[in-house]
């Protein structure tokens, strides 16, 4: 684990399905001109398996229902 990497964005540009695989462009915010909020810039791509995809969106379920449940998130019933 010593060589493990971490990636840092803060948030996906993008999501779209192309050649067989969901991919994901992950954008982290840069400064803007004094005055103006940041932009989304893209930082770097992650391609995966539609059945990696679907792994990945059950465990961010199961994590989100975690976090309600403990409160630090609070569920939006207006979104439909």
């Amino acid at each position: 684990m010593a060589d493990k990497k971490e990636i840092f964005a803060d948030g996906i540009g993008q999501i779209h399905f192309a050649g067989g695989m969901v991919r994901f462009d992950l954008v982290t915010l840069q400064p803007g001109e004094e005055g103006k909020a940041p932009s989304p810039e893209p930082s770097i791509r992650l391609i995966m398996p539609p059945q990696g995809f679907l792994a990945a969106f059950n465990s961010m379920q199961q994590l989100i229902d975690k976090l309600v449940e403990a409160g630090v998130l609070k569920k939006n019933e207006s979104a439909k």
